[in-house]
């Protein structure tokens, strides 16, 4: 059965993991090599376990993290759902972000906002403008930010 924990500091790596392992599996369609290989390689980071932290949900099977998710009630930014590639397709992505919306409703966000892909459309985000996202790490990603009225 697949559950939904707020994560912790012995999440971080293998929320990297995950998330590294996702992005080479999902986005190599749509990034060149320099940038997926930018964005799916390095090492945890003391501010990356802190945003674990403040901000990340991992879903779970039989205790294995395949998934997470984050929540920035400060930004009203939905962020970093990644699912464990051999459970992609199965509901986890959309059970984390109804999970997300659920407590964004909580904290009385009234609007969330991402950089999108068509899983988002299909789950009601609106948005149709390619923006650049420059992440942390200094890497330029073309996106959709999309937004979803609660």
């Amino acid at each position: 059965m697949n559950t939904i924990r707020k994560a912790n500091p012995n999440d971080a790596q293998a929320i990297f993991d995950l998330k590294s392992r996702a992005i080479l599996a999902k986005c190599s369609a749509h990034y060149t090599e320099e940038q997926l290989s930018l964005w799916a390689h390095g090492s945890v980071s003391e501010r990356f376990i802190d945003d674990v932290v403040d901000t990340f949900y991992v879903s779970e099977i039989d205790g294995q993290v395949i998934g997470s998710g984050k929540l920035n009630t400060q930004t009203d930014v939905v962020d970093a759902i990644f699912v464990e590639p051999d459970y992609s397709g199965r509901g986890a992505a959309k059970k984390m972000l109804q999970f997300l919306e659920h407590l964004a409703k909580e904290q009385d966000l009234r609007l969330l906002t991402l950089n999108a892909a068509p899983f988002y459309r299909a789950c009601g985000f609106v948005g149709d403008e390619v923006s650049t996202y420059h992440s942390p790490k200094g890497i330029r990603l073309d996106c959709v930010p999309m937004e979803k009225p609660l």
